[in-house]
Order: structure tokens, then C-alpha cells, then sequence
């Protein structure tokens, strides 16, 4: 009898916010490894913002899911077929096995794992993926000096809570911007940051802008960008000449139909953002992580330490089944996790 597993598909494309509709369950059998390749039983797996625009028929930087294909993830799990000299049964690796109980893949598109290191999920979040593109986009973009301020929201979120320490270790003053009190609780006593605004608690940018000021009383010459929205209109005017600006994410827009919602504040229309970014001599630079693995091995030498030793701290958020993949991204994209989102799948 041929053994089987389960994985979700993309069922049809959501419009604005996805919907159970948008996904479907499925029971399928279990592939076998070919030349090369690695069987992987995942234990659990990623959710991450990025994943929405995957869900999207439009041009970007990768392309979308196909209609009935696999939803994408990483995931990291015991390996239990292989042929490849590279792994054995029982083993662990991460690689990109997708929303399901198992996958087969190239062993050169698959990291193993030692899980005598520390918990296996860091792979999905704080030394993986997540953790990487706030190490990366800082100091490649952000170029952090001791004594200046630096502001980012989602701020108790995988991305988010590296940047604010390893700025925080840096010497730089740093505020975040996070959803609900609770959460910038976190960010203040867990995380270490200065200060620390619920973006709930405004009406609209001009308010936030207002506290904001007072939270950065030498301007802002650093904000990690995570979020767009009105988050960014009460930015933009505080920052100091000179700044620089990583753009990371958007998730306030990810949501078809949600495109530019809120965004009435004369900071954020086009002519405005050109004239900031003009006049106060702004660097903004835009990237995709998937372009820099190359720098890996350095993130992993110089923070993986930091986080055995407690100075990086970390927060992770499980939701338990595959079947309960759906909602927790829909949570996901409306900020309800706490930590990094991680589906645990046995």
C-alpha cells in the first residue's frame, strides 16, 4: 500500500483578504526520492508575511503559486528516505517543503540541522530566514552608528525584534511600533527597547507622528521598513537628513484592495515622498533576502552566539495541525501572533 501525506494547495486566488475558500486540503501519495534527492517528514513549518503576494497572479521578484499548486514554506523536519551521500534517515534539515506533512528535494536545496545547537524551529525564525533579513537589511542598508535613533514597527515580530536589538547592541537609541499593548510591553521588557507606540491607539498618522516626535526627540536616522501605511506617513516627516530607510515589507498593503488604504496624509502622496527623500538627502533602498544568502554564513558566525548567549533574545508563536495553516496566516497578516508564526505539524 502506498503510503500517503497531506498538503494544502492554493485553491483560486483570494480577493483582498484570503479566505478558507482560497485553500484547500489534500491527501496525496507520498513521493519518492530520486537521484540526489531527500524525503523529509517536516515537524513544522513557516508562515510568513511574503506569502500573500506568492497567493497573487502579478509580476514581482518570484513567481506565484500556481492554481492547485503546493502553498510555499519553509520547514524543517527528520529526514527519513534519502540518496544522497549528504544526509541519512534521522537526520533534520530545513528547506522550502511547502504548507505540508512532507517533501522531497534536492539535497543542495536543503541545510542540515543539529539539534543538539538549540530548538529546531530557530531555523524558521531567529537564525533563519526572518532573523537573516533584519541582520542583513540593517547593516547593509540601515549602517547603524552609536547615539542615533532608529525606529521599526512590527516590532515584536521575527524581523522587527532582531533589528531592534542588534541596534540596541549597536549603541543606538531605538523605538518601536507594534500592535497592541501587550505587545510593545514586550518590546520594551523582553526586547530591550527604549520606547515602544501602539499604532492601534491612533486615529490616523498625524496622531502617531505627534508621540512618535516626543519618543525620538533627536529625529529618526534609521526606520526599518516592515509595514508601509500610516506607520510611514508619521515617519517620513522625522527623519533626519541624511537617513536611511530599509524597505523590507509593506504588510498594511498586502491585501489586495487594501493598497494605499489610510494613506491620506499629504506626507505619503507621491510628490512628498520624493521631496523627503530629496531634501533630507534620504538613502532608500528596497531588497529581497532570497538575493543575498550569500552573506549567511556571516549571520550565522556573528549572531548564532548572540542568541545562545541570551543577548538575542526571541518569541515563537505555534499554532498545532496543518489543517490550521489558513487561519493562522490570516491572523498573521492582521498582526494577532506574537513572535514568529509557526504551524507545528506532528
Amino acid at each position: 500500500m502506498t503510503e500517503q501525506m497531506q498538503r494544502i494547495v492554493l485553491a483560486s486566488r483570494p480577493d483582498g483578504e484570503p479566505t478558507d475558500d482560497n485553500f484547500r486540503l489534500e491527501t496525496v501519495d507520498l513521493p519518492q526520492p530520486g537521484e540526489g534527492e531527500v524525503l523529509v517528514k517536516s515537524h513544522y513549518m513557516s508562515l510568513d508575511p511574503y506569502m500573500r503576494g506568492r497567493m497573487d497572479d502579478a509580476k514581482s521578484y518570484a513567481a506565484p503559486v500556481p492554481i492547485g499548486g503546493t502553498m510555499e514554506a519553509g520547514a524543517v523536519g527528520e529526514v527519513i528516505a534519502s540518496n544522497s551521500p549528504h544526509f541519512k534517515p534521522g537526520d533534520f534539515a530545513f528547506g522550502m517543503l511547502g504548507w505540508a506533512s512532507h517533501g522531497c528535494l534536492p539535497a543542495k536545496e536543503l541545510r542540515k540541522l543539529d539539534p543538539a545547537q538549540g530548538p529546531i524551529t530557530a531555523a524558521l525564525g531567529v537564525l533563519g530566514m526572518p532573523g537573516f533579513t533584519g541582520w542583513h537589511g540593517l547593516t547593509a542598508y540601515g549602517r547603524p552608528e552609536a547615539g542615533e535613533t532608529l525606529v521599526v514597527a512590527a516590532a515584536t515580530g521575527p524581523v522587527g525584534s532582531m533589528v531592534g536589538q542588534l541596534a540596541k547592541l549597536a549603541g543606538l537609541r531605538v523605538v518601536g511600533i507594534a500592535g497592541g499593548a501587550d505587545k510593545c510591553k514586550l518590546a520594551t521588557e523582553t526586547f530591550g527597547f527604549d520606547a515602544c507606540l501602539d499604532h492601534r491607539a491612533y486615529a490616523d498618522a498625524k496622531s502617531l507622528r505627534k508621540d512618535l516626535a516626543e519618543a525620538c526627540p533627536k529625529g529618526i536616522d534609521i526606520y526599518f521598513e516592515n509595514v508601509g501605511g500610516k506607520v510611514l506617513e508619521a515617519v517620513l516627516p522625522l527623519m533626519n537628513p541624511h537617513g536611511r530607510i530599509p524597505i523590507c515589507g509593506m504588510i498594511a498593503w498586502y491585501n489586495a484592495g487594501g493598497l494605499g488604504a489610510g494613506a491620506s496624509d499629504v506626507a505619503l502622496t507621491g510628490p512628498n515622498i520624493w521631496r523627503n527623500i530629496l531634501v533630507k538627502f534620504l538613502s532608500v533602498n528596497g531588497f529581497i533576502i532570497s538575493n543575498h544568502f550569500d552573506r549567511y554564513p556571516e549571520f550565522l558566525k556573528e549572531v548564532a552566539p548572540k542568541v545562545a548567549s541570551g543577548e538575542i533574545r526571541f518569541l515563537e508563536d505555534i499554532a498545532t495541525g496543518l489543517e490550521n495553516a489558513p487561519e493562522a496566516f490570516r491572523s498573521l497578516l492582521k498582526g494577532g501572533n506574537t513572535g514568529k508564526q509557526i504551524v507545528k505539524l506532528i
